[in-house]
């Protein structure tokens, strides 16, 4: 039998095998376990986005439901005839009021304008038909 000095004895080797073996079952599970964890994480932003979708799908179905209520008061379909569309009820006159400095109606500055005053809607649509008529006519054949 061979006898052991104490410089022998007291030193061990840094890397043993049951180190080796527990690196490499830590490794293989860090490897195993990041693909999951990422595609989790992933899942979960997609879910917090989805989420917030919905809830503005939630209030835009809500501000049309608004609208709609307010479609069913004959007040107010009345008032946007007479807006949008210059109507007026029988018996009254209507008129139409020019500011002569911009040379647009006081009613509404934004709308289209042909010579200076406001043109009615079914104007504006007819314009429209011989505008696209006329880039249909200028276009070079093939």
């Amino acid at each position: 039998m061979a006898i052991r000095t104490a410089s022998a004895a007291g030193s061990r080797p840094r890397f043993t095998g049951r180190a080796a073996v527990l690196a490499l079952v830590l490794c293989s599970l860090i490897a195993a376990l990041a693909y999951p964890t990422r595609q989790f994480i992933a899942q979960r932003a997609d879910i917090a986005a989805q989420r917030a979708a919905a809830e503005q799908a939630r209030a835009r179905v809500e501000e049309l439901r608004r609208e709609k209520a307010r479609w069913q008061d004959p007040a107010y379909v009345r008032t946007q005839a007479r807006e949008r569309l210059h109507y007026a009820m029988p018996g009254e006159t209507p008129y139409v009021s020019v500011d002569p400095a911009s040379g647009q109606r006081s009613s509404d500055a934004s709308a289209p304008t042909r010579g200076g005053a406001r043109q009615p809607w079914y104007a504006s649509v007819w314009d429209s038909v011989d505008a696209a008529d006329r880039a249909v006519r200028a276009a070079p054949r093939p």
